[in-house]
């Protein structure tokens, strides 16, 4: 134990007046200095809100993050909970959404309360929310740390137009939350340590955006690894809300809705924006909605401009798989069976201008609506043709209604979801030396995303997303059913094996590797309430 952390417990009896015999569990000397973590109700220590960049604020807003390197000179307090990363937030009541800080850029560590143990395996979380909102504080960390055999560690990064906005050159070059990501992960490798963890075993794991993040984070080259293995949760690098193109013109509109226009240059766009409250900034995702929150994704990852300094992504995902030059690793990548209920099931609210749900706005405005929401024009140059024939495959000639919600549902699914899921499998089980995994979890919550984006009950949502995710990272919304608290015991034995050995089994099942395999069929491990098996995708 160092003098410092010595002379910190000294002074920490001195405060508090007795011997608590957990002070020095709680106290761990990082480059910077010391922080101070906390005993959870006996259940597990953590250590929150721990900087790991320099905040990305005034001169550095629209800039790769910087690494914290400012000492302490008194003990850090990592007590307190993370903040939100500034946001225009989907679940937030009233016509003002923003909230969070844009001083933002910190890691939480959660610890498993075993006296003497030692060299835990790691799991990294990205959260999900479109690129646009979310963060670590919805997210329970019990259920992870009633194993006693693994170190949780949550990431912020910046959001929406504070961290994807891009001018598409080398003046905003955009993927600021990605770079927040990566240079959290090199924090994580360089300090996990000290907290207990062992840096040769980092799980790499993701949800929705998060899970699109994992993967556009091992696509990255080799020697910037810092993963064993990783997991995309209901989000991939090939999902078409994922990579954004043509948003030069979203930047200019942000900056006319601002006081910013017009501008000569987008240098001097980017100067002006620096000037601007953030929450002005932030505001300015309303206006590229049309329904509720449509385009669930307004601004996200964008292929950089070559000669963007400290570029993250210059090359379309779909080509870095081809060329075989990204980070070789194992890599299991999931879905749930009615994805799609984010974020069809919105549009079950009332439109309070005709008294009639949205989703009967898609039978008149069908070509305008389908593709902005469901981003077709990343996927088809003919969009509105395209968006056509998925009317006819998922509806014939009938129009929607609340009856047919889930053909609506299941055109989410797949499109926005499953396909883009399948593919990037496929891909990498021919370009990937490393083992390649899926799986497709049914088993409908009691609860969920669909009814609190609905809010209702009335209407049958099937296995939506979040489903699997928070049988293990619990939230506020969700309890588990006895059948449920089975599988979730299941969803961790399997992290911890797949951290410990790189081979994944769920239950008595064995995950197929798909890796190496010549063929037209990806093979996917099913899991419903009832059993696991192996199933067949052509592609």
């Amino acid at each position: 134990m160092s003098v410092k952390i010595l002379w910190c417990l000294f002074f920490s009896l001195i405060i508090c007046g007795k011997c608590n015999l957990d002070n020095k569990e709680l106290l761990v000397e990082i480059p910077n200095g010391v922080l101070r973590g906390k005993d959870n109700n006996g259940l597990y220590y953590s250590w929150e809100s721990i900087p790991y960049a320099v905040p990305p604020v005034g001169d550095l807003r629209f800039e790769a993050p910087q690494p914290f390197r400012q000492q302490w000179q008194d003990v850090f307090d990592a007590t307190k909970t993370a903040p939100n990363c500034m946001q225009w937030d989907q679940f937030r009541q009233g016509e003002n959404k923003v909230r969070g800080i844009e001083d933002c850029l910190t890691v939480s560590v959660y610890k498993p309360k075993v006296q003497g143990k030692d060299n835990y395996p790691v799991m990294v979380f990205i959260h999900g929310g479109s690129f646009m909102f979310g963060g670590v504080r919805i997210y329970n960390p019990e259920r992870l740390m009633a194993s006693g055999k693994l170190i949780l560690v949550t990431i912020a990064y910046r959001l929406g137009p504070l961290g994807f906005l891009s001018t598409e050159d080398e003046a905003i070059t955009g993927n600021f939350g990605l770079k927040d990501q990566q240079l959290a992960l090199t924090w994580i490798k360089e300090n996990i340590e000290k907290f207990g963890g062992d840096p040769q075993k980092i799980l790499l794991t993701g949800f929705s955006a998060g899970g699109a993040s994992t993967h556009l984070l091992m696509l990255q080259s080799a020697e910037k690894n810092v993963a064993k293995a990783a997991i995309s949760f209901s989000g991939v690098a090939l999902n078409p809300w994922v990579l954004h193109k043509n948003v030069r013109e979203k930047a200019i509109k942000v900056g006319s809705l601002v006081n910013c226009y017009p501008m000569e240059t987008t240098q001097d766009l980017k100067d002006c924006l620096k000037r601007q409250k953030p929450e002005d900034i932030v505001a300015t995702v309303k206006d590229f909605h049309n329904i509720g929150y449509n385009p669930f994704s307004v601004f996200g990852p964008v292929i950089e401009h070559k000669q963007a300094p400290q570029a993250f992504l210059t090359q379309h995902p779909r080509d870095i798989i081809k060329s075989g030059n990204f980070t070789q690793i194992p890599w299991l990548a999931s879905q749930v069976a009615d994805e799609g209920g984010y974020n069809a099931a919105e549009m079950l609210k009332i439109n309070p201008k005709t008294g009639k749900e949205f989703i009967y706005e898609f039978n008149e405005h069908w070509p305008e609506l389908l593709p902005q929401n469901i981003f077709l024009d990343n996927i088809r140059e003919d969009y509105q043709e395209y968006a056509q024939a998925l009317k006819q495959r998922y509806l014939g000639d009938k129009p929607f209604t609340v009856q047919n919600y889930m053909n609506f549902s299941n055109l989410f699914t797949d499109v926005a979801f499953k396909e883009g899921i399948l593919e990037s499998i496929q891909l990498h089980s021919k370009y990937s030396q490393a083992p390649v995994y899926g799986y497709i979890y049914d088993n409908p919550g009691v609860t969920g995303v669909g009814q609190l984006l609905a809010k209702r009950n009335d209407v049958y949502f099937g296995t939506v997303h979040m489903d699997d995710l928070t049988l293990f990272l619990s939230t506020g919304n969700r309890h588990l059913t006895e059948d449920e608290e089975i599988i979730a015991n299941k969803f961790v034995d399997m992290l911890i094996g797949f951290i410990e050995t790189g081979k994944l089994s769920f239950g008595h099942c064995d995950f197929v590797n798909n890796s190496g395999k010549i063929s037209e069929y990806i093979k996917i491990m099913s899991i419903t309430k009832d059993k696991c098996e192996t199933l067949e995708y052509k592609m």
